[in-house]
């Protein structure tokens, strides 16, 4: 919980790729609240129905050398099945996204037109328009027949050519993207074809680290690790916008859009709201102060807490001295109506109004939400610090003899399933933004509204745990994990 303060006067690795690279242990910071996901469970233990985690999902971590064999097992498999080369297999693979299932049904209906899809056969009309030629159709040089080179297309180009064509764009990061140098023809280049055109080992290790990054991302169970410098990659069964996280550099994310994790906004919605933070940055300006007027004796304040349920240093001794952060309400009043402060009341007569009033509207609405979406962000922030407060206060503890570690970890998961529980609230703010009006968005800002009440006890719990007993701390952490989990199941991407 927080208290008022008086202030009167974050492409991706493919540079940093090492083929050879293998997983290296790495000490965790036993002081960092990143890994709030961690070592809380027994803590909250859930019974029947509230077992369920929504967030629950299967994923390894493979290194390069295993997901390189993961790859080639697949390739092999297919290339001998559809009785093409292993390169063109695997560009086969790379335009159906790996799904082998899915390629074996088209090549049992229709062969040819999978090999025409995959991009490395031409359609016979198109390759019925080829003329046999000496000509480079790039330098219109006389080229001896032996210096010829072309795909399937039967497009001929010199050899000179093929290699500037494939040095220039592989320089540019390019690695499936090779193509045929004719107009209008869309066929991919095998890298068996590429690699001999290549004019030196430097510019070939490249062409590997960008083929492999092309296959994993085409990969429909893949996705390379965003962490910087790390050759890692996650696989899962089934691919959804879930929480993973690195064994190597501890990296979380979605497993879908490689973002921050965001539950329980899906990703097109929040690659919108970041854009619109982006985009309205400077509209939003004053909120970055993160400092409000006291309503009750105006003086400006900032708060040093995570939590909202406030009270000024010049007011400690009054009668009514707490208030609402968020609303700047008595805090009395959000026993019962805590959701009103953050649920956002519509005008439901603004079509009504002038093109001017509208925009207005507009504004306050994304200001009312942005608001919300930085204030939980710095309240993370400073439960952070809060955090790292209570790690030295077990340190000194045990120092002293009052105790083990073990005995007072719960005080540590306490303020790591803070920060979880934040973390989503937080992540409830541009979902909520983006709902159309409803029942579904009344049950879901009544849901937000629990949590988020739930999270306010919690936190003002944790930032004074030595004046609560542990059952107390504990049955209210349950209570805080069993409404987020209550939230995503209901309103969770599946």
């Amino acid at each position: 919980m927080s208290v008022d303060m008086n202030s009167q006067g974050s492409d991706s690795n493919e540079e940093d790729y090492d083929p050879n690279c293998e997983e290296e242990e790495e000490d965790e910071d036993p002081g960092d609240i990143e890994d709030y996901y961690d070592g809380v469970a027994n803590d909250v233990e859930q019974q029947g129905a509230d077992a369920f985690d929504p967030e629950e999902y299967q994923f390894t971590c493979l290194t390069y050398k295993e997901s390189e064999s993961t790859l080639n097992e697949h390739m092999a498999s297919l290339a001998a099945t559809l009785k093409v080369s292993h390169a063109v297999a695997k560009l086969v693979l790379v335009s159906f996204h790996w799904q082998i299932s899915e390629i074996l049904e088209r090549h049992k209906s229709n062969a040819a037109q999978l090999l025409v899809e995959a991009r490395v056969q031409p359609t016979s009309s198109k390759h019925a328009m080829v003329h046999s030629s000496h000509h480079c159709a790039v330098c219109m040089q006389f080229v001896r027949k032996e210096n010829l080179l072309s795909l399937a297309c039967q497009h001929q180009f010199c050899r000179s050519c093929w290699e500037q064509h494939c040095t220039v764009l592989v320089k540019d990061g390019v690695g499936v993207g090779v193509s045929c140098m004719a107009q209008d023809c869309l066929l991919r280049t095998p890298e068996d074809f590429v690699f001999p055109l290549l004019p030196s080992e430097e510019l070939k290790d490249k062409y590997r680290r960008y083929l492999f990054r092309d296959y994993v991302e085409s990969h429909y169970q893949l996705q390379l690790c965003p962490g910087a410098d790390c050759p890692m990659v996650i696989q899962v069964q089934e691919p959804k916008a879930r929480r993973v996280q690195c064994n190597r550099c501890n990296e979380v994310f979605c497993f879908k859009c490689r973002q921050m994790y965001h539950a329980p906004t899906d990703c097109a919605t929040i690659r919108k709201w970041l854009t619109k933070c982006a985009d309205d940055s400077e509209t939003a300006n004053y909120i970055s102060a993160h400092t409000k007027d006291c309503p009750k004796c105006n003086i400006c304040i900032e708060k040093n807490g995570g939590c909202n349920h406030m009270v000024s240093n010049s007011l400690k001794m009054s009668d009514l001295p707490y208030f609402c952060w968020m609303c700047l309400g008595d805090w009395k009043t959000h026993g019962s109506e805590y959701y009103e402060c953050s649920r956002y009341k519509e005008n439901p007569d603004i079509v009504n109004q002038s093109q001017q009033a509208q925009a207005r509207e507009a504004l306050k609405k994304y200001l009312f939400y942005f608001e919300r979406w930085e204030n939980h962000n710095k309240s993370l922030q400073l439960e952070a610090q809060t955090y790292q407060r209570i790690q030295e206060k077990i340190q000194e503890r045990v120092m002293n003899n009052l105790g083990t570690w073990i005995d007072w970890q719960y005080l540590q998961n306490a303020a790591k399933l803070l920060a979880k529980c934040r973390y989503t609230l937080q992540y409830t703010y541009p979902y909520a933004y983006y709902m159309e009006s409803g029942p579904r968005k009344k049950l879901f800002e009544y849901q937000q509204a629990q949590l988020e009440a739930e999270i306010e006890n919690l936190s003002w719990k944790v930032e004074r745990a030595d004046s609560y007993d542990r059952g107390d701390l504990e049955n209210q952490m349950h209570i805080a994990e069993q409404r987020r989990r209550t939230l995503l199941k209901d309103f969770h991407d599946t």
